[in-house]
């Protein structure tokens, strides 16, 4: 089977994939900072201040980091030899991924309503470090975006029936 990306092609798509993975991260860990922050901190004017950052962090830089890397990761998959569906790591990959994404834009509802409150004058000290955290959420992201950073490393052995299958028809037609 042939291809469509040439190893130029390729090359480019997987600097940018990696470029936007390694953003969804660093974003992560940025907004993991904040979130600690809203659990520890007791100063009115930090709780506002991390909410509001939050919500920037989370809207304009992880969403867009999150579709890119869905995006650029099914191009990867579909335009080399690895396939979607051959490996399991990949396999693994795309569904922890698409996972992510889900969960991240469920939760962005959360850290909007959270930035609102934030927002608003009126809101008292006392009802800022009533909040709820996004920490948990947050943590956990960032758990499962290392997990597809490993598996993306280590690219462990196994081919699904899928791949196993085309690769004995390959192996028939050399």
């Amino acid at each position: 089977m042939t291809y469509v990306m040439s190893q130029r092609v390729r090359k480019f798509a997987l600097t940018v994939h990696i470029m936007f993975s390694v953003g969804w991260i660093g974003a992560a860990a940025a907004y993991l900072v904040l979130d600690v922050t809203v659990v520890t901190s007791q100063d009115a004017q930090t709780l506002r201040a991390a909410y509001l950052a939050m919500e920037l962090i989370a809207w304009y830089v992880i969403v867009p980091l999150a579709l890119a890397t869905l995006l650029t990761g099914l191009v990867m998959s579909l335009g080399t030899s690895w396939g979607l569906f051959r490996h399991y790591w990949v396999l693994i990959s795309l569904l922890l991924t698409v996972f992510a994404v889900i969960v991240l834009l469920v939760e962005m509802q959360t850290i909007s309503h959270l930035a609102t409150v934030a927002s608003d004058a009126t809101t008292s000290s006392a009802d800022l470090r009533a909040l709820s955290s996004t920490l948990l959420h947050s943590a956990g992201g960032l758990v499962v975006l290392l997990m597809v950073l490993v598996l993306n490393v280590y690219k462990p052995r196994g081919l699904t029936p899928y791949g196993w299958r085309k690769q004995q028809k390959q192996r028939e037609e050399s």
